[in-house]
């Protein structure tokens, strides 16, 4: 997006939860959910409470294609809950057929993240990020505009399931079915996202000793170690960069993991240098957010533009240090990046010590969460 549209966004974000705050029906508690053991609380606004009646109506809204402009795309058809609510592609491709510029990031414990999306520290709310896909134009996603907009409520209007799902999640509002009200749902929906019921989980929070085998323990052990130093960017619950919860401050952490070296000078390919597009500094060429690693063994491809495909793979880069592309239009030595951080040198494992270490992060799939009704598509298809 470019930066006026972000600014745009954001005021639209501003008064759509102005509107929200006067709303008299929200609850004493924000997020009045059970979490899994081990988790704190989610961090809610009162003004963006979930309830079920509200997470019911963004479900159905999530899952609907006739949310985007011209009928062709859902959000679950860029998040596959078999996924993670990941995206399988190395892009995402928008309602009109524009592909993205970024990979389309797990939205399992999306109600912990500080920040989205991969590199831009604005949208701190989910209200904010979910303005993105709706309203953005650079590329299109699901091509929202001032005049598609009131077009796509009348379609929801004219839906009795709809008519039914708005009225009971924002009682006492003359005509809910409204661009906030619509962002409202789909963020109360997201939030109840919550993916902590993995083996590793039942092992570390359970104290199930078999949850998990003993490769798995002996890669955690590698995971928090100073020999591979991932624990240092992937940590906490979420085992990403970005958290905050109730009573926890907000805090993320952005790095340049040597992908790309297109200069010799830090350069990667246009359009796609992380932080550098907001900040125009230098030295955030190549700076990402960096992602949560929950369910990490379903949610290929990998790094921002999905140009690593395999978990495999992934590792081979982080023991090599970085990548350096030989040939093509992005070739360079990204081990070599002057923006590379510190954390990422290269490491060796024997072949038992990396196998131990991907069983690891295989131990953090939730399949529970891949197939839990209560996040599947509500439509008859």
């Amino acid at each position: 997006m470019t930066l006026p549209r972000i600014l745009a966004v954001l005021l639209v974000s501003a008064w759509a939860a102005a509107c929200a705050a006067h709303d008299d029906a929200a609850p004493a508690d924000p997020y009045p959910l059970a979490v899994p053991p081990g988790f704190p609380r989610p961090s809610v606004a009162a003004a963006d409470a979930v309830t079920p009646a509200k997470v019911e109506l963004g479900r159905h809204l999530f899952y609907d294609r006739r949310l985007s402009a011209n009928q062709t795309l859902s959000c679950a058809g860029c998040h596959d809950q078999a996924h993670a609510f990941a995206d399988v592609r190395t892009v995402p491709v928008g309602s009109t057929g524009t592909a993205l510029l970024r990979n389309g990031q797990s939205l399992g414990n999306v109600a912990y993240f500080a920040v989205f999306t991969w590199a831009n520290p604005v949208l701190g709310t989910l209200e904010k990020q979910a303005l993105v896909p709706l309203l953005g134009d650079q590329p299109v996603e699901l091509g929202w505009s001032d005049a598609s907009v009131p077009v796509i409520m009348a379609r929801l209007r004219e839906d009795v399931t709809y008519t039914r799902l708005f009225a009971a999640a924002y009682p006492g509002i003359s005509d809910p079915v409204a661009r906030q009200y619509v962002v409202g749902a789909l963020t109360a929906f997201e939030r109840t996202l919550i993916s902590g019921r993995s083996p590793y989980d039942r092992y570390a929070y359970d104290r199930d000793e078999g949850a998990i085998g003993a490769d798995a323990k002996r890669g955690l052990d590698l995971f928090f170690s100073e020999k591979t130093e991932c624990y240092h960017c992937h940590t906490g619950i979420t085992f990403g960069g970005s958290f905050v919860s109730e009573g926890t401050p907000a805090n993320t952490q952005y790095e340049n993991n040597g992908l790309y070296n297109l200069d010799a000078r830090g350069a990667y390919p246009p359009g796609n240098n992380g932080l550098y597009e907001l900040t125009k500094q230098e030295g955030d060429r190549g700076r990402f957010r960096v992602p949560s690693l929950r369910n990490v063994g379903v949610t290929a491809p990998y790094m921002h533009d999905g140009s690593i495909s395999t978990l495999e793979a992934v590792l081979d880069h982080y023991m090599a240090g970085g990548r350096n592309v030989e040939s093509g239009a992005y070739a360079g030595d990204g081990r070599k990046n002057p923006n590379k951080s510190n954390l990422v040198r290269p490491f060796v494992l024997d072949e038992g010590e990396r196998a131990a270490l991907l069983a690891f992060l295989r131990s953090l799939t939730d399949e529970a969460f891949l197939r839990d009704p209560r996040f599947a598509d509500p439509w008859p298809r």
